[in-house]
Protein backbone atom coordinates (compact mmCIF):
# COMPACT_ATOMS: atom_id res chain seq x y z
CA UNK A 1 0.00 0.00 0.00
CA UNK A 2 1.60 3.18 -0.94
CA UNK A 3 1.87 6.05 1.52
CA UNK A 4 0.02 9.35 1.04
CA UNK A 5 2.15 12.45 1.70
CA UNK A 6 0.72 14.53 3.50
CA UNK A 7 -0.36 18.42 1.82
CA UNK A 8 1.43 19.87 4.43
CA UNK A 9 4.63 18.84 4.02
CA UNK A 10 4.48 20.59 0.53
CA UNK A 11 5.47 23.71 2.18
CA UNK A 12 8.23 22.02 4.65
CA UNK A 13 12.03 21.67 3.48
CA UNK A 14 14.61 19.97 4.89
CA UNK A 15 17.28 21.80 6.86
CA UNK A 16 21.36 20.97 6.54
CA UNK A 17 23.52 21.37 9.46
CA UNK A 18 27.42 22.72 8.76
CA UNK A 19 28.02 19.64 11.09
CA UNK A 20 27.35 16.26 9.12
CA UNK A 21 27.12 12.83 10.57
CA UNK A 22 30.74 11.64 9.67
CA UNK A 23 32.17 15.05 11.66
CA UNK A 24 29.93 13.48 14.64
CA UNK A 25 31.08 9.92 13.94
CA UNK A 26 34.92 11.39 13.78
CA UNK A 27 34.26 13.43 16.66
CA UNK A 28 33.08 10.06 18.73
CA UNK A 29 35.56 7.58 16.99
CA UNK A 30 32.89 5.35 16.49
CA UNK A 31 30.66 4.32 13.18
CA UNK A 32 27.16 5.02 13.89
CA UNK A 33 24.28 2.70 13.95
CA UNK A 34 21.00 1.05 14.41
CA UNK A 35 21.05 -2.63 16.52
CA UNK A 36 17.37 -3.60 16.39
CA UNK A 37 16.14 -6.68 18.85
CA UNK A 38 13.35 -7.78 17.76
CA UNK A 39 11.46 -11.05 19.18
CA UNK A 40 8.77 -12.20 21.23
CA UNK A 41 7.74 -10.65 24.99
CA UNK A 42 9.94 -12.41 27.59
CA UNK A 43 12.49 -13.97 24.85
CA UNK A 44 15.41 -11.75 26.41
CA UNK A 45 15.64 -8.59 23.98
CA UNK A 46 16.05 -5.75 26.96
CA UNK A 47 18.25 -8.34 28.83
CA UNK A 48 20.24 -8.43 25.96
CA UNK A 49 20.17 -5.44 24.55
CA UNK A 50 21.49 -4.04 28.65
CA UNK A 51 24.46 -6.73 28.36
CA UNK A 52 25.26 -5.50 24.44
CA UNK A 53 25.59 -1.68 25.93
CA UNK A 54 27.09 -2.44 28.77
CA UNK A 55 29.86 -3.84 27.22
CA UNK A 56 30.18 -1.22 24.56
CA UNK A 57 30.15 1.34 26.95
CA UNK A 58 32.48 -0.22 29.17
CA UNK A 59 34.69 -0.56 25.91
CA UNK A 60 34.42 3.43 25.49
CA UNK A 61 31.41 3.64 22.43
CA UNK A 62 28.76 6.15 22.59
CA UNK A 63 25.45 4.28 23.29
CA UNK A 64 21.93 4.66 23.84
CA UNK A 65 18.89 1.85 24.64
CA UNK A 66 15.92 2.64 23.10
CA UNK A 67 13.33 0.18 25.06
CA UNK A 68 9.63 -0.59 24.31
CA UNK A 69 8.16 0.00 27.83
CA UNK A 70 9.93 3.07 28.03
CA UNK A 71 8.85 4.51 24.76
CA UNK A 72 5.52 3.52 25.47
CA UNK A 73 5.67 5.52 28.71
CA UNK A 74 6.74 8.85 27.02
CA UNK A 75 6.54 9.53 23.25
CA UNK A 76 4.09 7.10 22.02
CA UNK A 77 1.68 7.06 25.16
CA UNK A 78 -0.86 8.43 22.97
CA UNK A 79 -0.90 5.42 21.45
CA UNK A 80 -3.14 1.91 22.07
CA UNK A 81 -2.03 -1.48 20.95
CA UNK A 82 -4.20 -1.96 17.77
CA UNK A 83 -2.23 -3.04 14.71
CA UNK A 84 -2.56 0.70 13.60
CA UNK A 85 -0.81 2.04 16.56
CA UNK A 86 1.78 -0.51 16.93
CA UNK A 87 2.67 0.18 13.50
CA UNK A 88 2.64 4.27 14.38
CA UNK A 89 4.85 3.16 17.14
CA UNK A 90 7.56 1.48 15.29
CA UNK A 91 7.84 4.35 12.83
CA UNK A 92 8.18 7.04 15.67
CA UNK A 93 10.96 4.93 17.07
CA UNK A 94 12.44 4.52 13.37
CA UNK A 95 12.32 7.82 13.10
CA UNK A 96 13.89 8.58 16.89
CA UNK A 97 16.50 5.66 16.26
CA UNK A 98 17.65 7.23 12.87
CA UNK A 99 18.18 10.86 14.78
CA UNK A 100 20.35 8.80 17.15
CA UNK A 101 22.31 7.71 14.18
CA UNK A 102 22.77 10.81 12.42
CA UNK A 103 23.89 12.43 15.90
CA UNK A 104 26.87 9.90 15.62
CA UNK A 105 25.47 7.46 18.36
CA UNK A 106 24.88 3.42 18.82
CA UNK A 107 21.38 3.30 19.22
CA UNK A 108 20.20 0.11 20.42
CA UNK A 109 16.31 -0.84 20.31
CA UNK A 110 14.48 -3.62 22.08
CA UNK A 111 10.69 -3.69 20.33
CA UNK A 112 8.39 -6.70 19.48
CA UNK A 113 7.96 -4.84 16.49
CA UNK A 114 6.02 -8.10 15.14
CA UNK A 115 5.79 -7.22 11.43
CA UNK A 116 8.33 -7.69 9.21
CA UNK A 117 7.04 -4.43 6.69
CA UNK A 118 7.65 -2.10 10.18
CA UNK A 119 11.21 -3.84 10.68
CA UNK A 120 11.72 -3.42 6.95
CA UNK A 121 10.77 0.29 7.17
CA UNK A 122 13.06 0.91 9.47
CA UNK A 123 15.93 -0.41 7.67
CA UNK A 124 15.35 1.78 4.77
CA UNK A 125 15.09 4.70 7.16
CA UNK A 126 18.66 4.32 7.63
CA UNK A 127 21.90 3.32 5.35
CA UNK A 128 22.82 -0.04 3.79
CA UNK A 129 25.30 -0.15 6.62
CA UNK A 130 23.91 1.31 9.96
CA UNK A 131 20.98 -1.30 10.95
CA UNK A 132 21.44 -4.89 11.67
CA UNK A 133 18.24 -6.75 12.66
CA UNK A 134 18.65 -9.18 15.79
CA UNK A 135 16.09 -11.98 16.18
CA UNK A 136 15.69 -13.36 19.78
CA UNK A 137 14.45 -16.29 18.59
CA UNK A 138 12.70 -17.95 21.99
CA UNK A 139 9.85 -20.33 22.04
CA UNK A 140 6.49 -19.16 23.01
CA UNK A 141 6.12 -21.82 25.63
CA UNK A 142 9.32 -20.36 27.07
CA UNK A 143 8.54 -16.90 27.41
CA UNK A 144 5.27 -17.83 28.80
CA UNK A 145 6.81 -20.08 31.36
CA UNK A 146 9.18 -16.52 31.95
CA UNK A 147 6.28 -14.49 31.73
CA UNK A 148 8.52 -11.41 33.51
CA UNK A 149 5.77 -9.02 33.58
CA UNK A 150 2.40 -11.44 33.65
CA UNK A 151 1.28 -10.19 30.55
CA UNK A 152 0.99 -13.90 28.98
CA UNK A 153 -1.21 -14.67 31.79
CA UNK A 154 -3.72 -11.55 30.87
CA UNK A 155 -3.89 -12.09 27.39
CA UNK A 156 -4.76 -15.78 27.90
CA UNK A 157 -7.17 -14.40 30.76
CA UNK A 158 -8.61 -12.12 27.58
CA UNK A 159 -7.70 -9.13 29.23
CA UNK A 160 -5.21 -8.13 26.71
CA UNK A 161 -6.39 -8.10 23.59
CA UNK A 162 -4.25 -8.97 20.24
CA UNK A 163 -0.99 -9.75 22.04
CA UNK A 164 1.72 -10.82 20.27
CA UNK A 165 1.79 -15.08 20.09
CA UNK A 166 -1.81 -15.21 21.87
CA UNK A 167 -4.06 -12.99 19.59
CA UNK A 168 -1.69 -11.89 17.13
CA UNK A 169 1.03 -13.12 15.17
CA UNK A 170 4.38 -12.69 15.14
CA UNK A 171 6.14 -12.76 11.40
CA UNK A 172 9.71 -14.00 11.58
CA UNK A 173 12.51 -11.61 10.27
CA UNK A 174 13.14 -13.55 6.56
CA UNK A 175 17.17 -12.35 6.92
CA UNK A 176 18.37 -11.12 10.33
CA UNK A 177 21.78 -10.61 10.46
CA UNK A 178 21.77 -12.78 13.72
CA UNK A 179 19.77 -15.15 15.50
CA UNK A 180 20.25 -15.66 18.82
CA UNK A 181 18.24 -18.11 20.81
CA UNK A 182 18.49 -17.60 24.48
CA UNK A 183 16.46 -20.58 25.67
CA UNK A 184 19.41 -22.49 24.46
CA UNK A 185 22.80 -20.65 25.92
CA UNK A 186 24.01 -18.41 28.42
CA UNK A 187 23.63 -14.55 28.49
CA UNK A 188 27.40 -14.49 27.83
CA UNK A 189 27.84 -16.56 24.50
CA UNK A 190 25.07 -14.23 23.79
CA UNK A 191 26.82 -11.20 24.32
CA UNK A 192 29.74 -13.21 22.64
CA UNK A 193 28.11 -13.68 19.15
CA UNK A 194 26.90 -10.14 19.40
CA UNK A 195 30.15 -8.64 19.86
CA UNK A 196 31.73 -10.36 17.31
CA UNK A 197 29.18 -9.12 14.63
CA UNK A 198 29.37 -5.53 15.69
CA UNK A 199 33.11 -4.36 17.25
CA UNK A 200 33.75 -4.61 13.06
CA UNK A 201 31.20 -2.77 12.22
CA UNK A 202 31.44 0.13 14.59
CA UNK A 203 35.03 0.44 14.21
CA UNK A 204 35.75 3.82 12.57
CA UNK A 205 37.29 3.46 9.31
CA UNK A 206 36.41 6.77 7.65
CA UNK A 207 39.41 9.16 7.32
CA UNK A 208 39.04 12.87 8.84
CA UNK A 209 36.52 14.64 7.24
CA UNK A 210 37.29 17.81 5.44
CA UNK A 211 37.60 20.86 7.84
CA UNK A 212 35.23 23.24 6.70
CA UNK A 213 35.71 27.16 6.97
CA UNK A 214 32.86 28.93 8.80
CA UNK A 215 31.06 30.97 6.01
CA UNK A 216 28.08 33.50 7.10
CA UNK A 217 26.10 33.31 3.64
CA UNK A 218 25.90 29.56 3.98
Amino acid sequence: MEEQKSPILDNIFGYQTRIRKQDREYQKRQKAMCIWFTGLSGSGKSTLANALEQSLFEAGFNTYILDGDNIRLGLNKDLTFSEKDRRENIRRIGEVAKLFVDAGIIVITAFISPFEADRQMVRNLLEKDEFLEIFVDCPLEVCEQRDVKGLYKKARAGLIKDFTGIGSPFEVPQKPDLVIRTHLQPIETSVNQLLELVLPKISLKKPKPNHFVYNSSF
